[in-house]
């Protein structure tokens, strides 16, 4: 895959990682970051698994969507999350 091609796809990953589990977008750097470390997260994923998700731009993006929500998952564990519903 090519650099153009990584930061694209890692965009939209991000930026759709970010409405799943934040409610919005990161910024457009902050998406391309959690998207980019989510291709990498979503990579092993699927090869532990023995999935392929094939060779086309809805695979990559599957791919990185999968490990930037699971990034984003354990960064919310780790720094306490939202406090949706906390009364202080």
């Amino acid at each position: 895959m090519s650099l153009l091609a990584f930061l694209v796809v890692g965009l939209i990953a991000g930026w759709l990682a970010g409405m799943i589990m934040r409610g919005g977008g990161m910024g457009l750097i902050g998406d391309i970051v959690v998207g980019g470390i989510g291709a990498v997260i979503g990579g092993y994923i699927f090869s532990a698994l023995g999935v392929n998700s094939g060779d086309s731009w809805i695979g990559w993006i599957l791919t990185a969507l999968v490990g930037a929500v699971v990034l984003l998952f354990v960064v919310n564990l780790f720094s306490g999350g939202s406090r949706r519903g906390s009364r202080r």
